[in-house]
């Protein structure tokens, strides 16, 4: 289809800084891809579709580079936990994880994504129980029903109670197992292309559930298949302390000695980085999914996001796992990273934005993706989000980013992903939501009483 849309305000978000944008422009998709992008009318030319704007806010669909989609059948655990505490009590019920079970989690959560304007999903799947089938193809499946895409990053653990590590014996896998079930995941469903809706990423969970020969096993199981590298890095002082105990440095240290820093590389949460560290990280393009509501809800500290972009390090936002973060949806944010930044450092030291900044095109260089998504421009793929903004909510607020970003989440009038509708009149088109719901509360259940 050919979709022009037009009249409306359209953050382009195509340069270093803010980028392009349009007080009254139009968007013409042409199939999966931006054809053209400009202030004023579209020129003359054929439409299946025409779209009048007037009143809304056009910006590029959503990156979240950070999720554990399962964990929307455990949302409402462990509210007064560290992260340690945390795991210790979420392990033993993740352990009755199974396929259905992850399917409809998955399902609900990449709705709630959709339903807040993401159009691309990390998500990161490190627990496989033995009797559970194939959790990992469950997720997959589920971004193909809703719609969306999906960077899969297939986790693993080794490194169980007995041996040291959080997780229970029961979760955990062998190495070697780990590694087959990686590469495995990465030759059934990889796709190198542009417009691809799944790419495989090698995911071993974090340093206190995965041994030394599994870190170094999977970076080069990874650089040989030619796909990126994801782990849990510096979300914690519990976690500095383990490691400087353990191995006599720093997480930040550790991942360079294991052969885990460079641009195919992203760590999610990387709160408790030094100066050298941050220095490191930017010198080698090493990314960060920065979890603003998760780092609070768990009270795991402030990231250096400021201090990482600087120094050259990809960054963008995560919603982490809902177990977490119960809201599950990625438009807030925006406004959390804002907010975080400015509790810390100030009121300058991060604008509105800085926060659709970090959304999309910061989000599409930490997954690899910055030349195909994250930005409206001609030639990229067209994930568009179309947001209300004339309603009660922003009435008033003269710059549509800041009333997007500061604002209530407004209503989606159209979310596209590759140029197919996932979202129309703030209703989800390829999922039925009440459906959607019954399952996930069925299997929330389920999983409860399992334990």
């Amino acid at each position: 289809m050919r979709i022009v849309i037009e009249n409306a305000a359209i953050a382009t978000v195509d340069g270093e800084e803010a980028g392009t944008e349009y007080t009254a422009g139009h968007v013409v998709v042409n199939g999966n891809v931006i054809e053209a992008v400009g202030e004023g009318k579209a020129s003359d030319g054929p439409a299946d579709r025409r779209v009048d704007a007037t009143g809304c806010l056009v910006t590029p669909g959503f990156v979240n580079t950070h999720h554990h989609l399962y964990q929307w059948a455990t949302r409402g655990y462990g509210q007064q936990s560290t992260l340690f505490e945390w795991l210790v009590e979420l392990y033993p019920v993740w352990a009755g994880i199974d396929e259905r079970i992850t399917n409809a989690a998955a399902v609900a959560g990449l709705t709630r994504l959709a339903r807040t304007g993401c159009t691309t999903a990390a998500d990161h799947h490190y627990v496989f129980p033995r009797d559970g089938g194939d959790v990992f193809g469950a997720t997959v499946e589920a971004a193909r029903r809703v719609g969306v895409r999906l960077h899969a990053a297939r986790g693993s653990m080794d490194r169980g109670e007995s041996h040291g590590g959080l997780p229970p014996d029961n979760i955990v896998e062998t190495t070697d197992g780990a590694l087959a079930g990686t590469a495995e995941a990465v030759d059934r469903y990889h796709d190198s292309s542009p417009e691809a809706m799944v790419r495989i990423a090698v995911a071993p969970c974090s340093p206190f559930s995965v041994s030394d020969d599994l870190m170094r096993e999977a970076a080069n199981l990874a650089r040989d298949k030619g796909v990126r590298l994801h782990t849990h890095l510096a979300e914690t002082l519990d976690e500095e302390r383990q490691c400087l105990a353990e191995y006599g440095c720093t997480p930040a240290e550790l991942a360079d000695r294991l052969g885990w820093l460079g641009d195919d590389v992203w760590f999610a949460h990387g709160i408790h980085f030094s100066d050298d560290a941050v220095k490191r990280l930017g010198e080698t393009g090493t990314g960060v999914a920065h979890c603003p509501t998760s780092n609070g809800r768990l009270g795991s500290g402030f990231a250096r996001v400021r201090d990482l972009v600087h120094a050259g390090s990809p960054v963008g936002l995560g919603v982490d796992g809902a177990a977490s973060n119960e809201d599950g949806g990625l438009g807030v944010e925006l406004r959390q990273a804002v907010y975080f930044a400015r509790q810390n450092k100030g009121p300058h030291s991060a604008s509105a934005r800085d926060g659709l900044w970090l959304a999309t095109i910061g989000g599409a260089r930490c997954l690899g993706r910055e030349g195909e998504i994250g930005s409206i421009e001609p030639g990229k793929q067209a994930d568009l989000a179309v947001w209300r903004l004339d309603t009660l909510d922003h009435a008033g607020i003269a710059d549509p980013v800041v009333a997007l970003v500061f604002g209530a989440l407004p209503p989606l009038r159209l979310l596209l992903v590759g140029g197919n509708p996932v979202v129309e009149e703030d209703r989800m088109v390829t999922v039925d939501e009440a459906d959607a719901a019954v399952a996930l509360r069925t299997a929330s259940r389920q999983l409860a009483e399992k334990r």
